[in-house]
């Protein structure tokens, strides 16, 4: 199912939670919505669903309108961030619920639950009460229950939230390889910059009830546009640029050559610390500092230099505080921010 939104405003008293913002999810395709608490994110996704009306805007889905159908009448399902399971129901029933509420027979009820439990590899598991399992399990049960109807759309709202930072990892994985299986629209809610880069194809940054940067979750974690997108995804070196040629910025490091047009005014330029190459000589986009503090981190170093630079090298090679380094900032690592 495909889906678009045009234009979509929402005020709550005097909170605009959206001002005019437009969506466009591809068929099959799992699409996040990442952003800050109270940049509208949850807001766009309960008027997808159907459970708030926009005060202006449209919804459509496959190119029909629906932004005043009902939620139930939209092939759309949700699994909320609490999971809503019901806790006196074992996992049969609760997947069970919904179909039979359709009036469907007990017996065919049965037969999809069994097949969708196995799909989220919870086979063996139906007659559990939610209080026995894990809040993984817990998780794949409301999806099961979700997926059973066989919805054209899937609403995730901040899925992963309440689960340890090891199992989080893990249903991650699990989560995109069952949205590759089943070909569906996955559309998920998160404020978890690398939970989105690790399930989606494409995902929209927000801020402040607008689109701040929407695209394919390589190039926007790449080639972010503005400072507020590359600190939200993680970007910690931010130098102030004036232009010093179409391709080239004045900073306080020094010029440096960019791969992206510099804008007439000033902006900053950003690294992330593991793009930053310690070198042995000198040229282009290299300059010398000083360690301030070198932390270790397991798998690698954080050097911090005294020209305010954040480095990541392998903790292979042994640095110490007042090591003096020649650190080259590639052009195609530099990212222009208009911002």
């Amino acid at each position: 199912m495909s889906l678009k939104g045009f234009a979509l405003h929402k005020k709550f008293g005097d909170v605009e939670a959206l001002r005019g913002v437009d969506i466009d999810v591809k068929s099959g395709e799992f699409f996040t919505i990442l952003g800050p608490s109270g940049c509208g994110k949850t807001t766009l996704l309960r008027i997808i669903a159907g459970l708030e009306l926009p005060d202006r805007g449209m919804i459509m889905l496959n190119d029909q309108a629906v932004t005043g159908i009902p939620a139930k009448e939209r092939h759309v399902n949700t699994v909320f961030q609490s999971y809503a399971l019901f806790p006196h129901m074992s996992v049969m029933d609760n997947v069970c619920f919904g179909m039979i509420s359709r009036k469907i027979s007990k017996t065919e009820a049965v037969e999809k639950a069994k097949k969708i439990l196995d799909m989220v590899q919870l086979n063996g598991y139906g007659d559990r009460m939610p209080k026995q399992l894990s809040g993984g399990q817990q998780q794949r049960v409301a999806l099961a229950r979700a997926l059973v109807n066989e919805p054209q759309l899937l609403l995730l709202d901040e899925p992963m939230s309440a689960l340890d930072a090891k199992l989080r990892i893990q249903v991650q994985v699990e989560l995109r390889q069952l949205q590759q299986r089943l070909g569906k629209t996955f559309l998920m809610v998160t404020h978890d910059q690398t939970e989105a880069l690790t399930v989606s194809d494409r995902m929209v940054v927000m801020k402040d009830g607008l689109v701040a940067q929407v695209g394919d979750v390589r190039d926007v974690y790449s080639t972010p546009k503005s400072h507020f997108v590359a600190d939200f995804l993680g970007m910690e070196n931010f130098i102030d640029a004036a232009p010093a040629g179409e391709f080239a910025a004045d900073t306080k490091l020094g010029k440096l050559n960019v791969k992206q047009k510099m804008p007439v005014v000033g902006c900053k330029v950003g690294i992330r610390p593991e793009h930053i190459e310690i070198v042995t000589g000198t040229g282009d986009n290299t300059v010398t500092a000083v360690i301030d503090t070198a932390i270790y981190r397991g798998k690698e170093q954080l050097l911090l230099m005294d020209n305010g630079l954040q480095v990541k090298s392998s903790v292979n090679m042994s640095f110490q505080k007042g090591d003096r380094l020649n650190l080259r900032l590639p052009a195609e690592s530099l990212a222009v921010l208009y911002e």
